[in-house]
């Protein structure tokens, strides 16, 4: 699961810089603390679906977008 948490983290976090925001402006849109941010993309953490949906309404992109992909797990 550990690696699930990684690619969920580095996809949020691709996605964020091709939106353009820094992590600290992510974090004000999102009302997500910043260093929880951090730990997001770092795949530290397992978010929650309502996380999720959150982050992508931010990102304006569908939440199964953000999932990682089968074979990369």
């Amino acid at each position: 699961m550990e690696e699930l948490a990684t690619a969920l983290g580095r996809n949020i976090r691709q996605k964020r810089k091709e939106k353009g925001f820094s992590q600290d402006a992510f974090a004000l849109a999102t009302g997500i603390d910043r260093s929880y941010i951090g730990r997001i993309e770092r795949g530290e953490v397992n978010i929650t679906v309502e996380k999720l949906y959150e982050i992508a309404a931010v990102l304006q992109c569908e939440p199964a977008s953000l999932l990682p992909a089968q074979t990369t797990l």
